[in-house]
């Protein structure tokens, strides 16, 4: 295990590159199943999400190569379920992106309950509601030791229209890679449809798949008999834009993030005006779309609620909320897509902040409010992210634990904030004493 050691208050300048979306690059790995043939796929991030997934695919027989450029070569000629990484499975919630390849490959098998971060209530019933519309049987089972497990099984899947309960966007990805190789037409209403869901219908398209995006969140797919290798570059993370926007705003004497799609970038943009963070966009040569956060010496308080796409990400609430000790004024925040999606307030409290959890929810913050340091666990890999970013604010120093979880979402984060002027440390440390 290892923790990050952080003294605050050290200014941020310079330019820093946005690595490709985690989202994107799990699903579309999973998604790579669905060929016998190779895939390349282009600007992978180096984080421990993507590492898990590929070991995943790796234990099912898939022969992967993942290089330091973040080029990963795919090739799932001989696929078998028998050898599933179950460790793997529970470490990580995109694990259950592979219902819907496996049902392709293998028929019939058993799926350890994904894990993943603790965010509250995330049931599987949106997936397993889709699937089995579509013709696959799914029954849910618990051992003599407690763990459940999905015992699944198909034949050929035909298309129907599927109405989904919530917008959820594995559900939708796992729906869309049933529905390419299913009989017939699928419509599925309700749709998800957050830039790595574009991502992954374009990787699928590419490999294919016959799939019309409509408007009004709904997706029209035409099922094929088989698809083809292909080659396909990775989006870039729109949260980790977002997150470098927040660090920037509260410490930068100038911060270039750049190699984002600014139109990924709307409601977060806005969002950024409305609290005064002051910034300029553009386009640079090679290095493509930019925002650069200028000093901003005041910020105002805001309302903020996390929606789905194209409304405000729920994953950089806890971000923003960090924004929020530092504004004048009083702030709400609502956040209605997790029960646990709040857990940091009580954390910012502790470094000083002046905030209130009002419900799973909700809460109210007054600022502005110096931080200052402490000591705490990573709860998720957004809070924790939070929560290091609060320390480059706090005086004194801070310490976050468990800092693996957030390596699940951000690569190298701590080399690559440092180079920018932060004072991270990554430390080893005996879990026994943690």
């Amino acid at each position: 295990m290892t923790k990050f050691i952080i003294q605050g208050g050290t200014p941020l300048k310079g330019d820093i590159k946005v690595g490709g979306f985690k989202n994107a690059a799990t699903a579309i790995l999973a998604a790579s199943l669905l060929t016998n043939e190779e895939t390349t796929i282009e600007n992978v991030p180096q984080i421990i999400d993507v590492t898990r997934m590929i070991e995943l695919l790796r234990s099912l027989g898939a022969r992967v190569t993942f290089s330091q450029s973040g080029y990963v070569v795919v090739h799932a000629k001989n696929i078998t379920c028998a050898n599933m990484s179950e460790e793997a499975v529970k470490s990580m919630r995109s694990s259950a992106l592979l219902l819907a390849p496996l049902f392709s490959r293998c028929g019939k098998f058993m799926l350890p309950e994904p894990g993943g971060c603790v965010l509250g209530n995330r049931p599987l019933s949106t997936h397993i509601h889709a699937l089995r519309e579509l013709g696959m049987d799914i029954t849910e089972r618990v051992d003599s030791s407690g763990k459940i497990f999905l015992d699944c099984k198909s034949s050929r899947l035909k298309g129907k229209t599927i109405v989904m309960s919530e917008f959820s966007v594995t559900a939708t990805e796992n729906a869309l890679m049933a529905a390419v190789l299913a009989e017939g037409v699928t419509v599925i209403k309700n749709a998800a449809l957050e830039p790595h869901v574009i991502d992954l219908i374009k990787f699928l398209d590419s490999m294919g798949a016959k799939i019309e995006e409509k408007t009004g969140h709904t997706i029209k797919i035409t099922g094929v008999k088989k698809l083809h290798g292909t080659h396909h570059k990775v989006i870039p993370d729109m949260l980790e834009a977002g997150t470098l926007f927040v660090a920037a705003a509260l410490l930068g004497r100038g911060v270039v993030v750049h190699g984002l799609v600014l139109d990924h970038m709307d409601s977060v943009l806005a969002k950024m005006r409305e609290i005064g963070v002051k910034f300029e966009t553009g386009k640079n040569g090679e290095k493509g779309e930019f925002v650069k956060i200028l000093p901003s010496p005041k910020l105002k308080s805001f309302h903020l609620q996390s929606m789905i796409y194209p409304g405000f990400p729920t994953d950089l609430q806890p971000q923003f909320s960090l924004l929020a000790t530092q504004a004048e004024g009083l702030s709400l925040i609502h956040d209605p897509l997790f029960d646990n999606r709040l857990e940091h307030i009580a954390s910012f409290v502790k470094m000083g902040a002046r905030a209130i959890k009002c419900d799973p929810h909700r809460a109210v913050i007054y600022g502005p409010t110096q931080l200052h340091g402490y000591e705490f666990k990573s709860p998720d890999i957004r809070a924790g992210m939070a929560l290091l970013i609060a320390g480059m604010r706090a005086h004194g120093e801070t310490v976050i634990h468990n800092a693996e979880i957030i390596d699940r979402g951000y690569a190298e984060i701590d080399t690559r904030l440092n180079a920018l002027g932060a004072q991270i440390q990554r430390v080893s440390e005996d879990k026994d004493k943690v």
